[in-house]
């Protein structure tokens, strides 16, 4: 088990390197929390889609707030064991902040979601309600 958490902590690594370079390479200049915010909120809201599918398929009527509180939940649990990582391998620092700013980041991605779900149902109402009018 060790060993495979250690593989898992160098990956884990290894990609936050790469992707931190990369965005030096592009004059980008991101610093670790917005690289937390960006890389959490994409994993987070493209995890939420991913859940969402499954949940409604499984269900017969919207859980939207049970996806999310699902979605947070392993994602809370994937930001602490990447601290904890951190601290364990001295790669990174080991920062509450990191954490909060990194579910933030799948907040304000789930937020967007939520306000063009918002604008397509209305959209929806407003053409339903001409439609009947004719």
């Amino acid at each position: 088990m060790k060993e495979f958490i250690l593989l898992l902590a160098e990956i884990i690594n290894t990609l936050h390197d790469f992707i931190f370079a990369v965005t030096r390479q592009a004059g980008w200049n991101l610093t670790d929390k917005d690289l937390h915010l960006w890389v959490f909120g994409i994993v987070g809201i493209l995890a939420f889609l991913a859940v969402n599918v499954v949940f409604k398929y499984l269900a017969q009527y919207s859980i939207t707030a049970i996806s999310f509180i699902y979605t947070f939940t392993v994602l809370l649990v994937i930001v602490f064991a990447i601290e904890i990582q951190q601290k364990i391998t001295g790669r990174g620092n080991m920062e509450f902040h990191d954490a909060v700013i990194s579910l933030w980041g799948f907040i304000l991605f789930f937020a967007g979601y939520l306000v063009i779900k918002g604008i397509l149902y209305f959209i929806k109402k407003l053409f339903r309600k001409n439609s009947k009018r004719e």
